[in-house]
């Protein structure tokens, strides 16, 4: 079984639309926790690590083989949780980090909250470093488009973040930090790879459950 933990109730159907796309078969369940994000937002990642670190463990308790973290603000807490936890702890944005780092050196970062900005980029520089490759990594702050969302307005929202990619220029990838993104990945006109999380995210966590070699 695979345990996916969420600051946002939006990513349930889409995760569960991509499982049964791509791993029919595969358990989901599915913890959301919004407060993890506000707090994280107004104080910093580490002043949920506790709590994320709690969540973790419930899901191990409740017999998850691996974790999969799909808020790239407390990504980082929730992998540090693995060291206790037993069990692989992924963040979303990994895979679509090494992807973006494969594909060039310069890398647009596009999020629609500040809090998503720093640890992306450091997620990204991480990667490269990994990969022993030079990146030179910029940050777009999609302005208005968090609104949008909170809003329960999704297509005012990936508009705000297509147009924002369609108007990237410089750059050899751009990389749409929040899952929550991903849609508009459709909708830009960008002629650099626009690269979104779920998808390569999904497949890792699957692999990291031993749900086969995953997607070429």
């Amino acid at each position: 079984m695979l345990a996916l933990l969420h600051t946002s109730p939006v990513h349930v159907p889409v995760f569960d639309a991509l499982r049964d796309e791509l791993r029919p078969g595969l358990e989901l369940r599915h913890f959301v926790d919004a407060e993890l994000l506000e707090r994280a937002r107004a104080d910093g990642p580490a002043a949920v690590a506790d709590d994320v670190r709690a969540r973790v463990g419930e899901a191990v308790g409740g017999g998850a083989g691996a974790v999969l973290c799909t808020c790239s603000t407390i990504g980082g807490v929730a992998e540090a949780a693995a060291v206790r936890s037993g069990v692989p702890v992924l963040r979303v944005d990994r895979p679509m980090a090494a992807e973006a780092v494969a594909a060039g050196s310069r890398v647009v970062v596009l999020a629609a909250l500040e809090s998503t900005l720093a640890p992306t980029v450091a997620l990204v520089e991480e990667e490269a470093d990994h990969a022993g490759r030079p990146v030179d990594v910029r940050t777009v702050l999609v302005e208005g488009a968090w609104a949008r969302f909170e809003a329960d307005d999704p297509a005012g929202y990936v508009r705000r973040v297509a147009d924002a990619a369609d108007a990237v220029t410089g750059a050899d990838v751009i990389v749409l930090a929040q899952a929550s993104m991903a849609p508009a990945g459709r909708l830009t006109t960008a002629r650099v790879p626009v690269l979104a999380s779920p998808r390569p995210g999904l497949l890792a966590a699957a692999r990291l459950c031993g749900e086969g070699p995953g997607e070429a």
